[in-house]
C-alpha cells in the first residue's frame, strides 16, 4: 500500500473519532420504525418526518433518534436536547 493513502486512512480515523468536525446542512433518509418506514428530512434548518405523529407535535420518535444519533454533527437549532444530556425521562438509556 502506498505510504500516502496510509496516511490518509490514519487521518479518516481520527476524524472519524471527532464527529464535531462535520455540520450537517441537510440530509433526507428512510427510517425504519416498528411499523413501518419514513422518510425523515432535515432541510433549510427544519426537520420533517412522514408518520403520522410528526405533523400535529412537530417531533416524533424518528427525529429523536436520529437526533442522539448524530447529535453532534447538527446544528444547535436541530437538536432538541444538549448532545451530552440524557433524554428527559430516560435515565440517560
Amino acid at each position: 500500500m502506498q505510504s500516502s493513502l496510509i496516511g490518509k486512512i490514519q487521518k479518516a480515523n481520527m476524524y472519524a473519532r471527532e464527529p464535531e468536525r462535520i455540520a450537517f446542512s441537510e440530509f433526507s433518509t428512510t427510517f425504519r420504525g416498528e411499523h413501518d418506514s419514513y422518510d425523515v428530512s432535515f432541510r433549510e434548518g427544519r426537520w420533517s418526518c412522514a408518520c403520522h405523529f410528526f405533523p400535529t407535535s412537530g417531533i416524533c420518535s424518528h427525529v429523536m433518534a436520529l437526533q442522539k444519533l448524530i447529535g453532534p454533527m447538527l446544528p444547535m437549532e436541530a437538536r432538541y436536547w444538549p448532545v451530552s444530556s440524557p433524554v428527559p425521562g430516560t435515565n440517560g438509556h
